[in-house]
Formats: structure tokens, sequence, C-alpha cells
């Protein structure tokens, strides 16, 4: 301890507690409010209105009609690599490739979803950032697309997919299967037959409908076949699994009746094909993020208007500079096992997809694409191909001047950006090398003055910032009322300052050690957020020094400090395990054991007569060792081991789950949570209680080792609940009356104290733990973290939102048990809780200025969406953190701790 006289014990009173709740409150409101900046600041639509279409002045389109083939959910390697037998999976495209068409990977920009992906491909920017408020399920500001300006667009498949693209266009049709068929329990290849079989019936009733056959036959048409058979068997089974692999040779037959069907059709050779992918998957069946597995995509082009294959003499190709929206660099070494080293390989960035497809069939570039037209796959003469550039570059010219435009009406000062300032003149020039036939220098021009657009053109979303909407107000209001606030205080400031200089130098450099320490302990959980096996040292450093503390300051009995040491070491193996968790049901079912284990040997201690363990249990003296409620607990945590087994050996099979294995898991996760509010009110039967209650739900959300990582981390809480109470135990004496009204089994009221320099290690300790919550089995900053597949024991049609509140309900069940734990350490050590949760979010908003001088926005887009992910997780975990608060207190606020001397003195 510090030295100086303790502070007197003292009980607030209701106003005081009243104004602690208004505080909170208000803690919640200006944290929210603040957090939701980072939309404002980063998720604001790059859309802008009122620009003209321009039309590429074309001798002739290349193609009358285009058929855009998209495999949702379709690796590129697992596309182009050969199977164990060393044959292709795809035998038709790969044909293509080989005698056709042209290929290419199409780099995707995160957050590879599935909106996203198809937004980029028909209408050429990147998505909308907006969205994100509306689930990527719906268009957030309507936007130009290949769809609208195409003459008539055909268009069949996914519910989640085609009706947000074609259900506002007046001139399509299109039809989409039920939100049931999505099953991940089943083999989803059929879904892809259901999207052919469907285009190929409306052909067969044209040719008894005249009206019908006279739309098929018009110029301008767009036939879009969404496939998701892929996706769902990778989310389902992996891509690796051979149910997924076998659907890459569905989508290359689908592919290949497809083009028969069009050519015996038409027969006019005036169809152009264009076959790709929205995003990809990665090893353990999600996406999401930045990474090649989920952002390189296959692109195959054949048809009208596309140039033939072209033979390479020599396979390596220089690096040209230029680089990807994903960050890969322009022509990567084709791999060997592709076997397409011989043949010219043409990547895009997925944006380029949307001016491909609208230059064959002459229709004007999306208005608001950012994409440039790669012209190595058009089949043009060189005027048309200057002239469709020309037309891209004008397009993209557009945008900039429309939102110049905005700029220069909302700003009190504008400049012009300087390269841009004689736009008319150049585009003069180009004309007039059209007209002098110069090709080659006009088409150098155009693709210069695009590349100056076209920056602009992606940065101008901070033009849209002086609008000044509504949110805006309130950070200048929030910000007004805070320092109007801390001036109102300024006496108090002053005061404190003064009994702070006033404190002995002893003091002062136990608070600077104590800061100093603070700091770095926040620095290393800020380093963790970029590599998660710094918790592995932490552990195994923390079990040698709370053992050592236990042993040496505290005199606690030998097992409290042995039990600290192992369970610190044996929770420091976790972070050292893959982020992406590999399925291993055994071990869920082996948890399931421990976690009943763990239950018995805390409720054993009931019955343990030394003073310490009398002290700590001392409100369930008169409760029965092993209660009916805790054999209803345990009855519950065998039962949803059961069901793990059960719903894996269905999945296995590959049946689908029966309703009532579902009923069954629902009812067993909601019962099992409400029972701790009727277990006995000491500290360790509550928290062993509460730790029984979210096992089951827990259990049935897990597929491997997280489940294991629940016990473990029970357990260190459990360690910092014991040398709590051996460290209060021991500082307030052993006096034999104590002892024997301990024995007694009287329940003693308390009193809190004031927080004191040495009461800093517990919120520390809470950041540590809360962070290791967050980190400890995976990465929440990503997307793509999330594994989908430990949703199945309770939902397997497809249902966004609820499949995403189970996931973060599973994520938020180890942080109940942090709070909880944290809750009733403040009530065996008396300090305020409203004391300590007030320097957790002190804590938390260093570590939130942190972040934000880390967010970036150079780089790739994975790097800039981490910063900025990072950012925000540390700024909602302040608000959810206060928020947990108040759940949680629900659990523990009528936890009673014994205490060794009757207190009831005040504080003047």
């Amino acid at each position: 301890m510090d030295g100086r006289p303790r502070p007197q014990p003292h009980s607030p009173s209701a106003s005081t507690r009243r104004r602690e709740r208004w505080l909170v409150i208000l803690g919640i409101v200006l944290h929210a409010v603040y957090m939701l900046s980072i939309f404002d600041i980063y998720f604001k639509s790059p859309i802008v209105h009122g620009m003209p279409p321009v039309p590429p002045r074309l001798s002739a389109p290349p193609a009358k009609r285009l058929v855009l083939l998209v495999a949702d959910g379709l690796r590129a390697d697992k596309f182009f690599e050969p199977d164990e037998r060393g044959r292709y999976r795809a035998p038709f495209l790969r044909g293509v490739i080989e005698e056709k068409g042209r290929w290419g990977v199409s780099h995707a920009r995160p957050p590879t979803e599935s909106r996203p992906g198809h937004v980029a491909i028909i209408a050429g920017f990147y998505e909308d950032p907006s969205a994100v408020t509306k689930g990527w399920k719906a268009n957030p500001v309507e936007f130009d697309s290949v769809f609208n300006q195409s003459r008539h667009t055909i268009s069949y498949g996914s519910p989640d997919i085609v009706p947000i693209f074609c259900s506002s266009i007046p001139h399509s049709t299109w039809g989409s299967y039920p939100h049931e068929y999505e099953d991940f329990a089943t083999d989803a290849s059929f879904l892809d037959h259901w999207s052919f079989d469907q285009f190929e019936g409306l052909l067969n009733r044209s040719l008894h409908d005249v009206k019908l056959r006279q739309l098929l036959l018009q110029d301008k048409l767009v036939i879009f076949l969404h496939l998701l058979g892929c996706d769902s068997n990778g989310h389902a089974h992996r891509p690796y699994s051979s149910i997924y692999l076998n659907n890459v040779k569905v989508v290359d037959e689908i592919a290949e009746k497809m083009y028969n069907l069009m050519e015996n059709y038409f027969n006019d050779n005036q169809t152009a094909y264009v076959f790709t992918a929205d995003h990809g998957m990665s090893d353990k069946g999600s996406h999401g993020d930045g990474h090649p597995s989920n952002t390189d995509t296959p692109l195959v082009a054949w048809g009208a208007g596309i140039r033939s294959p072209k033979f390479l003499v020599h396979t390596e190709k220089p690096d040209d500079g230029f680089r990807f929206v994903d960050d890969h660099r322009h022509d990567m070494p084709t791999p060997q096992n592709w076997a397409l080293e011989g043949f010219e390989r043409v990547d895009v960035n997925q944006a380029d997809i949307a001016p491909l497809m609208a230059t064959l069939v002459g229709l004007p570039c999306p208005m608001n694409s950012v994409g440039n037209l790669p012209s190595h796959y058009l089949k043009l003469s060189k005027a048309d191909e200057v002239e469709a550039v020309l037309a891209n570059t004008k397009q993209i010219l557009n945008q900039f001047l429309r939102k110049s435009e905005q700029k220069h009406s909302s700003s009190l000062y504008f400049k012009p950006f300087k390269p841009l300032v004689n736009y008319l003149a150049v585009l003069d020039q180009i004309e007039d090398l059209i007209s002098a036939r110069d090709y080659e220098t006009a088409m150098k021009n155009s693709e210069e003055l695009r590349s100056g657009c076209l920056f602009m053109g992606l940065s101008s979303i901070i033009l849209l910032l002086e609008k000044s909407p509504l949110l805006y107000h309130a950070y200048v209001f929030m910000t007004i009322f805070l320092w109007t606030r801390i001036v109102h205080n300024l006496g108090f400031m002053k005061s404190a300052w003064r009994e702070l200089s006033n404190l002995p130098f002893k003091y002062i450099m136990n608070l600077l050690i104590s800061s100093v320490a603070a700091l770095f302990i926040l620095e290393f959980l800020v380093m963790s957020f970029f590599d998660r096996k710094l918790y592995t040292w932490c552990f195994l450093a923390l079990g040698i020094l709370a053992s050592v503390y236990g042993a040496l300051f505290v005199q606690a009995t030998p097992a409290v400090a042995i039990y600290t040491w192992l369970t610190c070491w044996f929770l420091s193996i976790f972070t050292l395990m893959p982020a992406e968790i590999p399925e291993n049901n055994n071990l869920v079912i082996f948890s399931g054991a421990l976690i009943i284990l763990i239950a018995m040997a805390s409720r054993g201690t009931t019955t343990n007569t030394s003073s310490f363990w009398l002290y700590l249990n001392r409100a369930n003296k008169r409760a029965p060792k092993f209660s009916k409620l805790f054999f209803a607990q345990v009855i519950l945590i065998a039962m949803s081991s059961i069901m793990v087994w059960l719903t894996t050996s269905h999945r296995s099979l590959h049946k689908e789950l029966h309703p009532l294995h579902q009923l069954i898991n629902w009812c067993i996760a909601g019962f099992s949570m409400v029972l701790p509010l009727f277990s006995p009110c000491s500290v360790l039967s509550r928290l062993t209680s509460i730790f029984l209650g979210f096992a089951p739900p827990f259990l049935l959300l897990s597929i491997g080792y997280e489940a294991v990582f629940y016990s473990a981390f029970a357990m260190v809480l459990m360690g910092w609940i014991f040398l709590e109470s051996a460290n209060l135990y021991c500082s307030e004496g052993s006096d034999s009356t104590c002892y024997s009204s301990l024995a007694d089994g009287s329940v003693f009221g308390y009193d809190e104290r004031c927080l004191q320099l040495s009461d800093f290690r517990i919120p520390l300790l809470f950041m540590i733990l809360f962070n290791v919550a967050f980190f400890g089995t995976g990465n929440f900053a990503s997307i793509a973290s999330f594994e989908i597949s430990s949703v199945y024991r309770f939902i397997t049609i497809f249902s966004p939102f609820l499949m995403a509140a189970l996931l973060i309900f599973k994520l938020f069940i180890p942080y109940m048990l942090v709070i909880c734990t944290f809750s009733a350490i403040t009530k065996i050590v008396r300090i305020p809780r409203i004391g300590c949760y007030f320097l957790v979010i002190l804590l938390s908003d260093v570590m939130t200025i942190h972040f934000f001088f880390l967010v970036q926005n150079t780089g790739s887009w994975m790097e800039i969406g981490n910063s900025i992910s990072h950012f925000g997780i540390v700024s909602a975990q302040v608000v959810f953190v206060l928020l947990l608060f108040a759940l949680t207190n629900i659990y523990t606020r009528d936890i009673e701790v014994s205490s060794r001397e009757l207190t009831s003195r005040k504080v003047m």
C-alpha cells in the first residue's frame, strides 16, 4: 500500500446513485454519437446524380446481346487448377480460354460480399459504404448500371441478389427462388440448375409467344444468371470439399449449356459472353476480407466483340507498376499447375467489367463507374477502340465535374484541381488527333486524362463533407457541452490540483509509476490487435507473477497460488491456435464434460472448513452442496453435448437437420440462461451458476477448440476471484470473534470505501481479460473471422440477420463472464462500481485515441479497412462495455459478500 491513511467506508445516498446513473447514460450517449463520426467520415456514398450518359461513338456495337454468368463465391484457384487426377474442373471454359476468348483474374475489393461484388460488376463502382447500415440487402441510393442502360434485362437467380438489381427496372424480366431453397444442410448446386432451367423455359415459351420473341430479338439485350451454388456449398462444406469442387463442374456445364442454347436459338454470332464471380471463398468457408482467396476471382470472356486467344512466346513479364484494388501487382506469374502460361492473361479490377460489358453492346458506361475499359479484351478497329476509351474517359470526367460543381456551391473557398483546369482543351486536342487518324497519341492522351479524373473521383468523398448533416451539429454541440462542464468545474479542478501538489513525494512517484505501467499495458493491448500471440507471453508471465504474489505477499493457501499459475498457462495455449477454427466436435463434447467437472469442483469448496473458504462461501453456508438447480444445469449441459453429437452426425451424412432438433437446441439455450437468476447469492455459487447457464448456448454455437477456451477462461476468472478474496481476507486480520461469527452463518452487510491507487489493478486486469475474450479464439476485427457453420444447430435456412445475431451473441458470452466477475470483485473489495466503470472507460478512451491516429487513408484497401475497423471496434467497445454492465447487473446485483468486520462509519 501507499502508507497514507485509508479512506473511511461510506454508503452512497440515493441522490448520488441517481447522479451516477445519469452519468452512465450521458457516457453512453456521448460515446455512441462520437462513434458514429466514423460513418460520416469513412462511410459516405460516392454516388452523385445529374451527369449525362456518354454513349461510345462506335461504327457498330460489337455484339447485339450480352450473357453475364456470375458464379457466386467461386475462387480463382479452384476454377483454374486441376483436380487430384490431373483433370480440369471446368473443361468447357478452359477450352474457351485456349480457343475462343480471353481470360484473366478479376480482383475484387473488400468487403468481399455478394452485393458489393455485383455492384462493382454491373455498375462499375465499389460498394456504396452507406449500404452497411442496410446489411447490403438493399440499394441505399439508386444508381446507374448496365441493366438500367440496356434495352431489356432478363435475370434469374438468388432472392438476395436478383430483386435488388432488377425489381426497380421497368424493362426487366426476372425471377428468383424462395429463401427456403438456400438450405446449408443440402448440396446447393441444384440452385444453379434452377436458374438455367428458368431461362431455358423462357426461350421455349418464346417459340409460341410472338411478343416475347420480338423482345428477345432486340439489340442491347442483357441476360444475367446468378449461380449461388458455390457460395452456399463453400459456407456449408468448405471450398476444398468434394461438394464445392463438384459445383465448379456444375457452373462449367451451365456455361456450356447456355452457350449452346444461345447459339442454337439466335444463330447469328452476335452474342458476347462474360463469366466471372463476385468474390472468392476462404479455406474456412467464409468471405469478406482482403485475403487473395476472397479477392481473386476468374474472368473468362468470349463471343462477339471479344479477341481470340493470344499466344505468348515469353512467359515472364516485367511489372509495369500498376496496382489493383487489392494491391496485387499487374501480371503476376500464373501458377504452373494452371498450365496457362502460354495464353495471355489480362487481369482487371472488378469494376472494369462494367465498362467492358457496356462497350460490347454499345451502351454508355454506368454514370458512377470508376472502371477502366480493359481494351485488351475487345476486338475493335483502332478508331472504335479510341472512341470507346474516350467515352470511358468522358464518363469519369463528368463525375469529377459534377462533384466539383457540388463542392463549389457549398464551399466558402473553392480551389480547382490544377491538372484538370484545362480539360476542355485536352478533349479538343484528342478530337483533333482522332480526326487526323493519329489513334496512338489520341489513346495515350485519353488514358492520361482518365487517370487524373479517376484519382479525383475516388478521393472526392471528402467533397461531400461540407453539407453538414444533422450529426455534424451534434458533434459540435457535444464538444461545446463538455468544455462548458469543464469550465463550470474549474474551481474543483484547481482544488484537486492543490491537493495533489501537497501529497508526499512517495505518493507522487507511485502515481507516476502506476500511470506508466497503465500506458504500457494499454500499448500492449493496442499491439495485440495486430498479433494475438502476444497474449500467450502475457499469460505465461501473469501466471508466474500472480502465483508469486499470492504465495509471498498475500500469503494465500498454496492451492490458490498453484491453481492461478496453472490456469493462466492453460489459457496461454489458445492464442497460439489458428484464428480460423478447425472443426473438431469431439473437443466440443469433451468441453461439456470439463465444464461439469469444473462446476463440481467449485461447489465442492463449500464443504471446506478452513477460514478462507468459509469466508469466500459465507452466504452459501446453509445451501446444500449440490442443489436441484445445480443438477438441472448439469443436465442441460449434458443435453447440449448430446445435441452437438446428434446434429453433427446428421450433417456428416448430408441429412437435413430435423426441426425438432432445432427446437430442442433453442429451448436448451434459452432455458439455461434463466436459471442463474435463481441460484444462491454467494459469490462462488452465483458465478458458478452463471458459468453453467451460458455454457449450453456456447457449446451449441461451437465447432472446435473455442469450447475448451470457455472453460479455461472461466477458470482464470475464478483465479482472479480467489486472489482478490485472499488479499482482502489477509488484510482484514483474523481475530477469533470474527471467525466464530463466520462459522455461525450470519450474512453481513457492507459499505463501500473510496478508491485507492492500488485499486487501479482491477480495471487494468479487466481490460486485459476483456480483450482476451475478444481475441482468444479469433479476430473479431475481421469480417471473415465469423464461422457461419457454428449456427447450423439453430438454423440452416439462409437468414443473414438471425445468423449474424447468433454469431455476435456467441462472441459476447465470454464478455458476460468477465463483466460478471468484475462486478463481483468490486463487491468483494468494497469499492464503488461506478468509479471502476469510469476508470475502464478512461482506459478504453486512451486506446481509442491511439487507434484514431492509426487510421490510414493510403495503402491497400485491406490496410485501410483494418485500420478503420480497429478504431470502430475500440470506439464501440466503450459503448458496449457500459451496456453490458447494465445487462450483467441482472445477474450480479443481489450477490452477497461477507466481511471480517462490520463497519458502519461514514465519510464526512
